[in-house]
């Protein structure tokens, strides 16, 4: 687990391959950003449509070339004694081998003629000569003319895909992303989610519009504090860290002492201590402000206060107090190394949940250069390389965390998962095999670890070997009863092996049942809820997902997913399309 925020939960919304996201929790995130269409576009067993190309030509065939004298005066006669109709098709094909030739001014005068010709019971072809006549004004980047006549094509025929999508550009080019959204799904379900442009443009506009709307929401975010399992699994995944470590003999808060009839003019007490003190507790929402006073008094532990104050902003996700913290003890030359190095782990954590993955580097690096035997620095460096797809750096660092620690059953059990992605992604079925008995050997040499069952479950259900996958995810379950993420692991198993809606979403309310700040359950419930087409359900799970968020780019991430289900409710209400469900 990365070391800035979110230890038990998925980082969603990076952009990682899922299986990148594995090494961050034990088992790995089910659907990215857009993921309300690529479910439905995995889910359509024949492709429909004509292609993933983009269809630049107007509508109909350009007329042929006359070349024999008196051709013109024989059209001309010809022209006289066709209907309304057939002369507005005239026209268009006039407009067409305009539109060919690159002229498009003629050609948009031609097909103008062609829509006043045209009778308005014709709605079908009218639609075509307006959905031309926008190829046109595209071809000349008149964004507002294409919207207009896209719509009344639209208007004319509501299923009109062609225009749908050349509104959806034109409205990306305006700014109008939410408008452009609703076209762009529409397009997208009317093509069973298989022309891949089309799919892009739905990406692009929900990620554009997750960054935006969480740029404002975050900022104005209430600070949120984890449930206690997320905080204690956090902190787990530090073994060289001296601000985890429980109190020492003697480091008791001072009025704990006079209790026991020790002197009762004791020195100031120490805010840090009684930090310390509330951890143990776990009474974490007084921790910021004790380790406050011992920063502000200057006391002895003034290093290790801002340490504990820093971690604990970045674990309920405000990352911009946690920063100077941070910045301070790195730059404390006469502090404890374990602390300098400690910070920057974590400081090159935060950088790169903030997607900024070259300052990230050069905090690992500078914590292996000046605290080159701790096991910390090498364990979530090997997390950053597998996260920048650089397996074999990443298997080193779990290599060198695994030498300074054998008993690391975390580091062993990733370094085993990450072979596992190498060999599964490079298509080595040799090499798969042996990852698979390298995790039979970690879970039996360490059978307490519940990361090394979780990460066991998933290269299982890669291998589709569910009923397997489902003894290790009940293995994590009795070590960690009061985890809720693998509750919502083990429910989305049950949907891919027996596809048991039911039994699966039993699961998943458990988890929030067990940890109602669980984002990653509400997330995946509002998947459930949009392949399910409940979008109203969808949105409202979404929502509280995104309340929970512990970084902008997890909160963007979960915008994109409401975004999605928003738009299809709207397209659903104006057009009556809805993607297949479950």
């Amino acid at each position: 687990m990365m070391a800035a925020s979110k230890p038990v939960e998925p980082q969603s919304g990076s952009g990682l391959p899922r299986w990148q996201l594995a090494l961050l929790v034990g088992t790995p995130i089910v659907l990215g950003v857009g993921a309300v269409y690529l479910w439905n576009r995995s889910r359509t067993k024949e492709r429909q449509g004509k292609g993933d190309g983009e269809r630049k030509t107007p509508e109909g065939s350009a007329s042929p070339v006359q070349g024999q004298d008196g051709a013109a005066n024989r059209a001309n006669r010809e022209q006289e004694n066709m209907s309304p109709l057939d002369r507005a098709q005239a026209a268009k094909n006039k407009g067409n081998k305009y539109f060919k030739a690159g002229k498009y001014e003629q050609a948009i005068q031609c097909y103008t003629e062609a829509i006043a010709l045209c009778p308005t019971e014709q709605k079908a072809d009218l639609s075509t000569f307006y959905q031309n006549r926008a190829a046109a004004y595209e071809q000349q980047m008149k964004w507002t003319e294409v919207v207009q006549d896209c719509s009344q094509a639209v208007e004319l025929n509501p299923r009109y895909i062609k225009a749908l999508f050349r509104r959806a550009k034109a409205l990306e080019r305006l700014d109008n992303k939410k408008e452009c959204l609703e076209d762009v799904t529409a397009v997208c379900i009317l093509e069973a989610f298989q022309n891949q442009q089309s799919m892009l443009l739905a990406d692009k506009v929900l990620k554009l519009l997750g960054k935006e709307k969480a740029k404002e929401k975050y900022k104005n975010r209430e600070p949120l504090m984890p449930s206690p399992q997320f905080i204690k699994s956090y902190f787990s995944s530090f073994t060289d860290d001296i601000i985890s470590q429980p109190l020492q003999k003697g480091e008791k808060k001072d009025e704990d002492k006079d209790k026991e009839g020790e002197a009762a003019e004791a020195p100031e007490s120490s805010g840090y201590l009684k930090a310390k003190q509330y951890m143990e507790e776990e009474n974490y929402d007084k921790i910021i402000s004790e380790c406050t006073k011992e920063i502000d008094s200057g006391g002895r532990y003034t290093a290790e206060a801002l340490l504990l104050r820093a971690t604990f902003y970045l674990l309920i996700g405000n990352a911009t107090a946690a920063q100077p913290d941070l910045d301070r003890v790195i730059n404390m030359q006469d502090a404890n190394v374990k602390l300098r190095a400690n910070a920057l782990i974590k400081r090159g954590s935060m950088y790169m949940q903030q997607q900024q993955p070259l300052l990230s580097t050069q905090d690992f690096n500078m914590a292996a250069e000046i605290d080159t035997r701790n096991a910390d620095v090498y364990h979530h460096r090997g997390q950053l390389k597998i996260l920048l797809d650089q397996v074999d750096e990443a298997v080193g660092d779990f290599d060198e965390c695994i030498l300074l620690r054998p008993d690391s059953a975390l580091a062993q059990a990733q370094k085993c998962f990450a072979l596992y992605r190498q060999a599964y992604t490079g298509n080595n079925p040799s090499q798969v095999q042996t990852a698979m008995d390298g995790f039979e050997d970690v879970i039996r040499r360490f059978p307490k670890c519940a990361e090394g069952y979780a990460l066991y479950a998933q290269a299982l259900t890669d291998q589709q070997q569910f009923g397997k996958a489902d003894e290790m995810y009940d293995k994590c379950i009795d070590l960690e009863p009061d985890n809720a993420t693998t509750y919502v692991h083990k429910g989305l198993l049950q949907l891919q092996w027996k596809q048991d809606l039911d039994l699966g979403l039993e699961l998943i309310s458990k988890a929030i049942e067990i940890d109602n700040k669980c984002d990653f359950a509400y997330e995946t419930m509002g998947t459930i809820e949009v392949q399910r087409g409940n979008l109203d359900k969808a949105i409202e799970m979404f929502n509280k997902a995104i309340n929970l968020a512990k970084s902008e780019m997890e909160m963007a991430h979960l915008y994109s997913l409401c975004d999605a289900a928003y738009a299809q409710t709207e397209v659903a209400r104006k057009y009556g399309l809805k993607p297949p469900t479950l």
